[in-house]
Formats: C-alpha cells, structure tokens, sequence
C-alpha cells in the first residue's frame, strides 16, 4: 500500500494539490474543495461548511510551517463524503491546540476531524459526509 507523506500507510489520494504556505492561496483550496464536494452532490450548506472548514484548517497550520515549504492538500473521495488532508512541512511537532477557535469551528463543521504532528508534518485531516448536521468527533 502506497504511503502518503507523513509516513502512514493510506490508499492514494484522488485529488492532490500543492500550493505555496502562503494564506494568499487558501481560496484556491477552499474553491478546490467546494467544486469536488459539487461532483460528490453535497447539498449547498454541506459545500459552504466545507469550505470554511478548510480555511479553518489552512489557518491552523500555516503558521507552522517551514519557511518556502508548501500547501499539501490531499482529496480522498467515495459516494456521499469527502475527506480532506491539509498539511505542511514543521520543524518539531508543533503542539496542537485544541482549544483555539480555528479547531472549534473546524470540529463543528466536520463530521469528524484529527491532526497528526509526526514526521515533521502538522496534517489536519476532516472528513464531511452529505447531510452532515453537526460533529460527532
């Protein structure tokens, strides 16, 4: 089985995207994420939450990251759910922060969420499924 960039073994990704670390660039995820969840026939809400939640993700690990590293967003997608892994290169494991607000609105959105901060990454990952009403984390 492949692995993906933190070292865990995973299925690959359908969607790949890299960007610079740079909050300049999170539309372009949150776009990417709103036209996938489209195709996955999310009801509007459902697209609307998703993108905010990985703005919130995004919000939460850029200010981890190395400095010229990029974006790695990684799409994994099956009838009725979407799961989204946002990660950047961060010297240490950055301490998460469970209590700051970017994860509280993030966890809310989500049907559920996760971070991993091994092997030099800091990696959120959500996942949405359709008619998603709340978290259950």
């Amino acid at each position: 089985m492949p692995e993906t960039d933190h070292g865990s073994p995973s299925e690959r990704a359908d969607v790949e995207l890299r960007l610079p670390a740079d909050s300049a660039f999170v539309s372009v995820l949150r776009t990417t994420t709103a036209g996938l969840a489209a195709r996955l026939d999310f009801t509007m809400d459902d697209i609307e939450d998703l993108r905010i939640a990985v703005g919130e993700a995004s919000a939460m690990v850029l200010p981890k990251a190395d400095e010229g590293s990029d974006l790695r967003c990684e799409f994994r997608m099956s009838p009725g759910r979407l799961t989204i892994s946002v990660g950047v290169s961060a010297d240490g494991a950055p301490e998460p922060d469970y209590d700051s607000f970017a994860w509280q609105v993030l966890t809310t959105l989500a049907s559920s969420a996760s971070l991993d901060t091994s092997d030099g990454r800091f990696i959120v990952t959500l996942t949405m499924q359709a008619g998603h009403l709340g978290a259950v984390v």
